[in-house]
């Protein structure tokens, strides 16, 4: 099975409103940001059943990984990095709940701004 042919994820469509909500806000208030926003799902494509999302600054070189797992299916990892740099093998840990269009919102103006 390729990446495409597997079914979003309860937690995955969630995200992925959540984002999108958080990606007009930005283009709407930060001319300058304009955020890449990705969804790969080669890792489930892998068998490891995962979904990443990038949200990646070109103007900074800044990204923010998000990792969902089936395992943990009310939890999200995440990472601040580069783009150009490996991601660092620790990630934080959030409550997906958590992770709002709000919160998406001021961890992108935070981090994005140069």
């Amino acid at each position: 099975m390729t990446a495409q042919q597997f079914p979003l994820t309860p937690q995955l469509s969630v995200l992925s409103e959540a984002l999108t909500d958080a990606h007009a806000r930005i283009q709407k208030d930060f001319i300058s940001i304009n955020p890449v926003v990705g969804i790969n799902r080669q890792m489930r494509a892998s068998g490891i059943a995962a979904d990443v999302i990038t949200i990646e600054c070109l103007v900074t070189n800044k990204r923010i990984l998000v990792i969902l797992q089936d395992a943990t299916p009310n939890e999200a990892s995440y990472q601040f990095g580069m783009r150009d740099k490996d991601p660092e093998p620790e990630y934080k840990k959030m409550a997906l709940a958590d992770l709002t269009t709000e919160q998406l919102y001021q961890w992108v103006r935070d981090y994005f701004q140069a």
